[in-house]
């Protein structure tokens, strides 16, 4: 076996094993159709995955400069070739793209593409998205790039089902919670409250004429409105984070964030440092603000680049969620809602919240947690 047979198989094999390590399934993705790109010798690779709405959800690139891809402009619709792919099961190997039946051009900064290989990636009989080359270095594409440029797809399919699957069990595991919220409700507090305010209108109706009698009712009041209390906070202590109890505030942020890259068009990234474990309420409050910083860069500031860092300092940890998103005036917004309950999680642990943000210039959420 030549020298160059062995770096395509180390080259595919980074590419296979890419598939089961713990990156996030863009990261994933994104090292397919790199690896594509080398081992066939293609000047471009790209590879995308239809969002439902006539566009696409994921759509990545590699052998594109960033000029090139500023001067193409947004995210290309399904039209064209790329359209037809994703309702067609069998590959597309042209020796020049411009001559087949379903071209329709490109946009004027496109870059010049003349022979073309597309596989589409397919679970079953589902098509989720397409894998294509273009301009083959120093030749044409031949069945056997397509072979190989088949099983990666295979590999991309595999991420992709994996990721939808996580999603899934996401959303059951959401659902079965909510339903066990919903019976110990029924079964603990909801009874309670009834004989409560049954209790209540019985002392209501004896205050007058056996007063006696009425302050007995009201006792029963008083402990059974202590009850309900206490099976609240119960209910509300089984609602925290199920990740943080296990395995920390570290873990918990990495998840959330393999997530959010998973279901939103924003690039969510996490840097750590090693962290020492916090008091429970302290990895509760840090996780809390974390979610709300996301919430609202993602939902309201309609960010496109969100940073998470989780950093050790000599006091403690150190959460900073930025983002690059539209930003807003601090002046007399700190009165807002979410703003406050961020504020009242960090003093609630003896910590400190920090907010920086500007029209136009994005948000940053900086909360400091002492570990002691």
């Amino acid at each position: 076996m030549g020298e160059c047979d062995r770096d395509e198989l180390r080259e595919v094999s980074e590419a296979v094993l890419a598939v089961t390590a713990h990156l996030s399934v863009r990261e994933v993705l994104q090292t397919i159709v790199s690896a594509a790109r080398r081992l066939l010798g293609a000047q471009y690779a790209a590879l995308g995955i239809p969002d439902g709405n006539g566009s696409f959800r994921e759509f990545l690139a590699d052998g594109l400069t960033a000029e090139q891809w500023r001067r193409i402009g947004p995210i290309p619709r399904q039209h064209g070739l790329l359209g037809a792919m994703l309702h067609d099961p069998d590959p597309v190997r042209v020796a020049d793209i411009r001559r087949h039946p379903s071209f329709e051009g490109w946009p004027s900064g496109h870059p010049e593409m003349v022979d073309f290989l597309g596989v589409p990636i397919v679970d079953g009989a589902d098509i989720l998205g397409e894998l294509f080359l273009a301009n083959k270095q120093g030749g044409s594409f031949d069945a056997d790039d397509e072979e190989l440029l088949k099983l990666l797809a295979a590999h991309a399919a595999i991420a992709i089902v994996n990721a939808r699957l996580y999603e899934r069990s996401r959303e059951l595991s959401i659902v079965e919670e909510r339903q066990r919220i919903a019976r110990e409700l029924h079964d603990a507090v909801t009874q309670k409250l009834f004989s409560l305010r049954l209790t209540a209108d019985a002392a209501l109706t004896l205050i007058a004429r056996d007063p006696a009698r009425a302050a007995a009712e009201l006792d029963v009041v008083r402990r059974l409105a202590a009850e309900a209390t206490a099976e609240l906070k119960s209910i509300v202590v089984g609602l925290g984070p199920v990740d943080l109890a296990g395995d920390g505030l570290a873990a918990a942020l990495r998840r959330q964030i393999e997530l959010l890259e998973r279901v939103q068009e924003a690039r969510v990234s996490l840097a750590m440092d090693p962290v020492p474990r916090l008091p429970a309420a302290s990895e509760e409050a840090a996780y809390r603000v974390a979610q709300e910083a996301l919430h609202n860069a993602l939902r309201h500031a309609a960010a496109t680049r969100i940073t998470v860092e989780l950093r050790r300092t000599p006091k403690g940890v150190t959460l900073t969620v930025a983002d690059d998103g539209r930003g807003f005036s601090t002046a007399g917004r700190q009165g807002r809602l979410g703003l406050i309950s961020m504020h009242e999680r960090a003093r609630a642990v003896g910590g400190r919240l920090l907010i920086r943000s500007a029209p136009g210039e994005g948000t940053t959420v900086t909360m400091e947690v002492p570990v002691a």
